[in-house]
């Protein structure tokens, strides 16, 4: 055992190897990394300035002018909606109007038309009327030419009735004669 463990320490106790120094902080490499530096930088620079900064900036001015052209062709087609929504009220507008004076001619027209049935049907119920006046009249004529007789007729049958007697139809006569005027 002895022995595992002499192997355990000895291993820990021997000292470590000198540590290099990391490159790009190894001072001795410092001026040819400085070198490289500057060369790759403006390798660099000279590839983004002449390749794809212009092709960035190309993409930047198209998306630039087609938003431009967008905004423009926007206003426009807003300026042409505005313009048909204000023909479009005007029609309308228009529109309410002639539906009211043809709503106002089409009463006009019907009440005119009602009033010339109205003066029609009053026509011919005057004349309906005159005629019935006409009848009422001739039958009012007949019937006071046959009160006398019936007068008559009836004073007689009472006069028999509450005398007992046969009355005189001369003498009846001369009596309602006498009462008419």
């Amino acid at each position: 055992m002895a022995n595992g463990l002499d192997a355990t320490t000895s291993t820990q106790t021997q000292p470590a190897p000198a540590a290099e120094p990391f490159p790009p902080f190894d001072t001795t490499n410092f001026a040819s990394l400085l070198i490289w530096l500057v060369l790759t930088f403006g390798a660099l620079y000279l590839l983004m300035s002449r390749i794809a900064l212009p092709r960035v900036a190309g993409i930047l001015e198209t998306r630039h002018n087609k938003i431009n052209a967008d905004v423009l062709a926007a206003h426009a087609k807003r300026k042409e909606a505005d313009q048909a929504s204000a023909d479009y009220q005007k029609t309308l507008a228009d529109a309410r109007t002639n539906a009211q004076n043809l709503a106002q001619e089409t009463h006009a027209k019907l009440a005119a038309e009602a009033e010339a049935k109205r003066h029609a049907l009053e026509a011919e119920l005057a004349a309906k009327l005159a005629i019935a006046e006409k009848q009422i009249e001739e039958t009012k004529t007949k019937a006071m030419a046959n009160v006398g007789q019936i007068a008559q007729e009836a004073t007689v049958a009472i006069l028999e009735h509450i005398t007992g007697k046969p009355a005189d139809p001369a003498a009846v006569a001369d009596a309602i004669a006498k009462l008419k005027v």
